[in-house]
């Protein structure tokens, strides 16, 4: 199967935005508002969960570990990265290029850091169309090639390619054609028109509104108005220019004064009439969209409430960010947990989504209670939530005298006397009709 094909990289690709001006993914990124705040609004909701390593000893038994290499490794990357950085840039990379590269640091065979490789320096290499032999690294000084197990490789689907292309002759060996299926394909392929349109529609309403007369319209000169001569033509319309048009004119905003029965006709366009707000929110809908996310999220609130917002925001973290978070927790335990465990099918890690989906802290507190049908924190537990010292007593657990346990027969009377006595069902209760007999005999 390796030997079927050969593979083709594509080469970082650039979107043309008009017929003069260019850029690639990242210069995107940096330029298009609507793309910056999608695309960083994903990587700071992932980049705030906690990414724990546990160990699993049954079906329903885990242990949370703390001090396992992994875990320490996750929660500080390299020396000069935290874990909410590291995984803030990896989401950046992949929702950019839809790929992303993690070079493992090793020292005697063991990997004791993860070190960001930017996507537009990296060339997957060799002659398997499956999934790469090894990686090359360019840089401005040098370039370094590190084995495939060397390097954590996220990738999106890139369809089924290999076929077409062309044979590099600038060092980077063969790129072009469909690509393979290691290889994914940026979302913004997909906005090239909508993202070459809000340029051209900007550059235009820039324009308008930096070319426009201060005074915006035309003069209309009467029929029966005195003919007028070239040099008095000439002369009224630097005169006009002078006062009411360009950068430097003197009156401009002012009220100009006609003669001749001339009439000024206004043709001014407003940011409404060139319909600016409008284009902006329809390309942040596009983009929104091809990265899966509702639109009040993003600040499109035309059709939002207090409550559906609040659906929204849990759907973000189930149908929007979901994926995501399984791709990452997927990849970590293919690449990186064998590297520390023999039998690594018994660690996984696993994204914290419980403080983002318990909604208030109100309605944790009623859906924990209603779930244990008793009282679940103690007075200390309680006091520490507030930063308060702990007390002497308060680490016992108060049950209330309504509340029992199923099959309780003792429970504890209103007056502290102890329990009360139980009823066998031997026992019966004192018959008047017997007493009578025994009178009477």
């Amino acid at each position: 199967m390796q030997g079927l094909s050969r593979p083709y990289y594509r080469a970082p690709q650039r979107i043309s935005l008009s017929s003069t001006f260019s850029a690639d993914y990242h210069q995107i990124w940096r330029t298009q508002g609507s793309v910056r705040m999608v695309v960083t609004f994903l990587a700071r909701n992932i980049a705030q969960l906690g990414l724990p390593l546990y160990h699993r000893a049954g079906d329903s038994d885990r242990e949370r570990l703390q001090d396992h290499p992994l875990a320490k490794l996750l929660r500080r990357p390299n020396p000069w990265t935290t874990r909410y950085r590291f995984i803030n840039a990896l989401v950046h990379d992949f929702a950019i290029h839809d790929v992303a590269y993690l070079l493992k640091t090793q020292v005697e065979g063991s990997t004791v850091g993860l070190v960001r490789l930017p996507p537009m320096l990296v060339r997957p290499r060799g002659e398997n169309w499956l999934t790469p032999d090894e990686f090359e690294v360019f840089g401005n000084r040098s370039r370094k090639r590190f084995p495939a197990d060397q390097v954590v490789y996220f990738r999106g689907y890139g369809g089924c390619g290999g076929h077409g292309g062309y044979g590099g002759s600038d060092g980077y060996g063969g790129y072009g054609g469909d690509g393979i299926d290691d290889v994914g394909v940026s979302p913004l392929e997909a906005l090239r028109q909508t993202l070459r349109e809000e340029w051209t529609g900007s550059q235009m309403r820039e324009q308008i509104m930096r070319n426009g007369a201060r005074a915006s319209g035309y003069l209309e000169r009467p029929k029966e108005a005195p003919p007028w001569t070239p040099d008095a033509r000439e002369r009224f319309r630097d005169q006009w220019q002078s006062q009411y048009a360009g950068d430097n004119a003197a009156q401009a905003g002012g009220t100009p004064i006609l003669e001749d029965g001339m009439a000024f006709k206004s043709v001014s366009q407003s940011a409404k009439d060139l319909q600016y707000v409008e284009g902006r929110k329809l390309t942040r809908e596009e983009v929104a969209a091809a990265y899966f996310i509702p639109p009040p999220m993003v600040g499109i609130l035309d059709h939002a409430s207090f409550s559906n917002i609040t659906e929204q925001h849990k759907m973000l973290y189930q149908d929007t960010l979901g994926p995501w978070l399984t791709m990452i927790q997927d990849e970590i335990a293919l690449q990186l947990i064998p590297d520390f465990e023999s039998k690594p099918d018994d660690f996984y890690v696993e994204f914290n989504l419980r403080e983002k989906l318990t909604g208030s802290f109100e309605e944790r507190a009623a859906s924990i209670q209603s779930s244990v049908g008793a009282p679940w924190m103690t007075r200390n537990e309680a006091r520490a939530l507030d930063n308060r010292p702990p007390i002497d007593g308060g680490d016992e657990l108060i049950q209330p005298l309504n509340v029992t346990q199923n099959g309780d027969q003792n429970p504890v009377p209103a007056g502290g006397g102890g329990p009360a006595p139980a009823m066998t069902r031997t026992e019966k209760p004192a018959d008047d009709s017997d007493d009578e007999d025994e009178q009477e005999d």
